[in-house]
């Protein structure tokens, strides 16, 4: 398929497989230009920077690829108290972060009375910052509550778009069709929603990721989360080969040209694939960056998949360097709160 001027909007999920596939070990140069230029034309030059806490990795579910997942009894886990989150959040807003994203496991401790105080005590304390939340499927009344309390977004990847491959990924509890319900409502009670998948996990084919992102386009998501899939030592899918640089940057690069408006980080899992992986998803049309705000205490036990790159910049003390980083490349960074442009509340 011709690279030239691509308009992924029209294009049916056999074409999109075929693009897919034409870029599955590196991305086409012209797909790239074409990504950077949409991303510029909303965004210039920035680099929008979050603090992401990671207040707990206890979680309910048993998803086959996650670390943190309930069956793994060699995890370590944690949870943070309501006052080391706000030590967290006072931490990043004297560096000048102006969003902070919560995430953490399905655990069952955080009701929707304790979860919404948080989010409440960080909005009076912080009236000037984003609240993101990303905390797994709730109840539509849980993000009722939780968008009263000041939340003002929500991260919720689908992880794949394609029943018989999210079957493959999840145990029978878990569904397709819920967390769609669950990323409807969201957008419905009027969060900056954020979907998004790993790239490579198994099962996985350019026809799923053709899926995905016919998926992408009926849901109009703020934010998409794409990343590749590392496989975790105490999972089901340890022995499982990782996800490829190349193809997250083309899925990096065609989300951007099908939703041109949208937040799309450069995730931390591109930057443990590659010493210069988050600078290539700049490039491929990435524009946050969320360096970690979590006590150094725990930093070690929240893991997703193996070898997390959390020390150094990813770490927020690591601000300067990140900022150097990012200047090399010749963007700017911006603490600001950065909402989706186009964004109506």
């Amino acid at each position: 398929m011709e690279v030239r001027n691509l308009n992924l909007e029209h294009l049916s999920k056999t074409e999109l497989a075929e693009l897919i596939q034409q870029n599955q070990s590196a991305p086409d140069a012209r797909l790239l230009d074409q990504a950077r230029a949409k991303k510029e034309h909303y965004y210039g030059k920035r680099i929008f920077v979050r603090g992401l806490i990671e207040f707990t990795n206890y979680c309910k579910n048993n998803c086959y690829y996650c670390g943190i997942r309930a069956g793994n009894t060699a995890a370590h886990r944690y949870r943070l108290a309501k006052e080391e989150v706000l030590g967290c959040c006072e931490t990043g807003w004297q560096l000048g972060f102006r969003t902070f994203v919560l995430q953490g496991g399905e655990d069952v401790y955080f009701t929707d009375a304790i979860l919404a105080d948080m989010v409440y005590s960080i909005k009076e304390r912080y009236p000037d910052c984003a609240v993101t939340l990303s905390v797994g499927e709730r109840s539509r009344e849980s993000y009722r509550l939780l968008k009263e309390a000041g939340a003002d977004r929500y991260l919720l990847r689908h992880e794949t778009a394609d029943d018989a491959h999210y079957q493959a990924l999840h145990p029978a509890s878990m569904s397709l069709a819920h967390r769609k319900e669950c990323l409807y409502a969201l957008k419905e009670l009027g969060y900056q929603v954020g979907a998004g998948f790993m790239v490579g996990s198994p099962h996985q084919t350019p026809e799923t990721l053709a899926e995905d992102l016919l998926f992408l386009k009926e849901l109009q998501p703020q934010m998409v989360g794409i990343g590749p899939f590392i496989p975790h030592k105490d999972t089901p899918f340890h022995a499982e080969p990782q996800g490829t640089l190349g193809l997250t940057l083309t899925m990096l690069a065609m989300t951007r040209l099908l939703l041109p408006q949208v937040l799309l980080p450069a995730t931390t899992a591109l930057g443990t694939i590659a010493p210069d992986g988050r600078e290539l998803g700049f490039s491929a049309g990435a524009n946050v960056v969320m360096p970690n705000l979590s006590p150094i205490s725990v930093r070690a036990d929240y893991t997703l998949y193996d070898n997390k790159i959390c020390l150094g910049d990813e770490a927020a003390e690591g601000l300067q360097s990140l900022r150097q980083r990012i200047e090399a490349a010749g963007l700017e960074m911006d603490l600001s709160r950065g909402d989706c442009v186009g964004f109506e509340k």
